[in-house]
């Protein structure tokens, strides 16, 4: 019998037995948006997320697994692809081989996104398996917050990964776990280029402009009249 196999919970609906899961999510667009914004500037090679080292230390977390209740794991990507590709071809086989699976969605109005669909994933999971820890990638706290706490409510582990600076809503709650993605190790090649205000030093630090004085100024005057 494998660790998987024994790692179970009785299904009080379904009368069956739920293997135990760890489950990643990561809102693609949410982390490309949010990461442009905290380096102000569009995100390098060298600025973006490296899944296999996030890979790593999700699955640590799992445990050890020859464990007797090692979890299942499982890691999804969530991504918008727009009509032309380009080279997320690439990015796509690359999440692949690391062990990431991922649904693409085609962004073909501004408003398309892949919110629900995530959370419909989480669901579908909560149903086929016991969701022991959940961590999810964003900064969404308008979608993810009511859900993610019902979960932690319910005796989920769930851990929110973003950025400090745009995830106000999983720092301020009392039943959410939440870590700055550059804490998690051998996330980022290089340090980034950002000031966080939950690590400040002493003599204090100075956060520059997202967005040039003039430039916002004018687009103000477009909308404003």
């Amino acid at each position: 019998m494998t660790a998987a196999a024994v790692a179970t919970e009785p299904d009080a609906v379904e009368g069956r037995a739920r293997p135990a899961l760890d489950l990643l999510i990561w809102d693609a667009p949410n982390i490309d948006m949010t990461l442009s914004t905290v380096i102000g500037a569009r995100p390098t090679a060298a600025s973006r997320p490296r899944f296999d080292a996030i890979a790593a230390w999700f699955v640590e977390g799992a445990g050890d697994p020859a464990a007797v209740d090692a979890p299942e794991v499982e890691a999804c990507v969530f991504a918008n692809i727009p009509p032309v590709v380009g080279s997320l071809q690439r990015w796509v086989e690359a999440l692949r081989s690391f062990g990431f699976a991922v649904f693409a969605r085609p962004k073909t109005q501004p408003d398309d996104d892949i919110d629900q669909d995530m959370l419909d994933h989480i669901e579908v999971r909560g149903h086929s398996h016991r969701l022991r820890r959940l961590v999810v990638f964003s900064g969404d706290g308008r979608n993810f917050a009511e859900p993610l706490e019902e979960l932690a409510r319910a005796g989920t582990q769930v851990v929110v990964v973003a950025f400090s600076e745009v995830a106000g809503y999983a720092i301020g709650s009392e039943l959410l776990e939440f870590i700055d993605i550059e804490d998690v190790p051998g996330a980022f090649v290089e340090p980034l280029d950002r000031v966080r205000l939950d690590a400040l030093p002493p003599d204090g630090a100075w956060l520059r402009p997202t967005r040039g004085l003039r430039d916002f100024v004018s687009s103000y005057v477009r909308r404003n009249g």
